[in-house]
């Protein structure tokens, strides 16, 4: 069966992309076949072509259209015949359907639901926390100085609560969806992986701690990594 590996984080900045590229080294040096979701183009492959499209349209998306885009990308991942499929902040889209405004008890609902869709792949999360603070100011250095502005903006123009308004309300915000993405991942037993302090750690050493974390999990598919 394909393993799922979806990677999110605390806040953008804490190195989710950085992870992915390693894992995915990782896995394909033992000769696995590995697919990278990266997150830039993963409303550009066919199976989420929907969701890109009536979001352009509605500026939402509804929740039966996650749940047959999701449903597509397991029939695609399967048919594939890849061991493991590496996804950066692709499911379980807490964070979108926080942004539309949409409750705890909505969001276990249809956790249920993309859990049975997704029963044909092992979905397994690896969660980079630390302080969303320090990698919102990280991801502003990397990403340029009108970034940070760009990002409350963003943020100030959806449902979310606690409603956004300036890098404050942001990080209050971003430890709300750290806190709901963890507690439908766990109610749903997905496999699951937290690197603590990722802001903190080097590259390396993230992956390091990814790895240890993942092995019990991939079982006898990393038998040799």
């Amino acid at each position: 069966m394909t393993a799922l590996i979806t990677v999110w984080g605390a806040s953008p900045g804490v190195g989710k992309s950085t992870l992915c590229a390693g894992l995915y080294q990782w896995l394909a040096d033992t000769g696995l076949r590995v697919d990278h979701f990266r997150e830039e183009e993963i409303l550009t492959r066919l199976q989420f072509a929907a969701v890109a499209e009536e979001f352009k349209v509605t500026g939402r998306v509804q929740l039966q259209t996650l749940s047959a885009a999701t449903a597509h990308f397991v029939d695609a991942v399967t048919a594939s015949g890849n061991d493991v499929v590496i996804a950066d902040a692709l499911m379980p889209f807490v964070p979108t359907l926080l942004a539309m405004g949409h409750g705890e008890e909505t969001i276990d609902a249809f956790m249920t639901d993309l859990t049975e869709v997704l029963a044909q792949v092992r979905p397994i999360m690896v969660f980079l926390d630390g302080n969303a603070e320090s990698a919102l100011s990280r991801a502003a250095t990397r990403e340029g100085e009108q970034w940070l502005d760009w990002y409350v903006a963003k943020l100030a123009g959806y449902e979310v609560s606690p409603p956004v308004a300036d890098v404050a309300s942001a990080v209050k915000y971003l430890l709300r969806e750290r806190a709901v993405t963890l507690d439908a991942v766990r109610r749903n037993d997905w496999g699951l992986v937290v690197v603590e302090r990722a802001d903190e750690l080097p590259p390396g050493e993230v992956l390091q701690v990814a790895q240890r974390g993942l092995r019990p999990w991939l079982g006898k598919t990393i038998t040799n990594a």
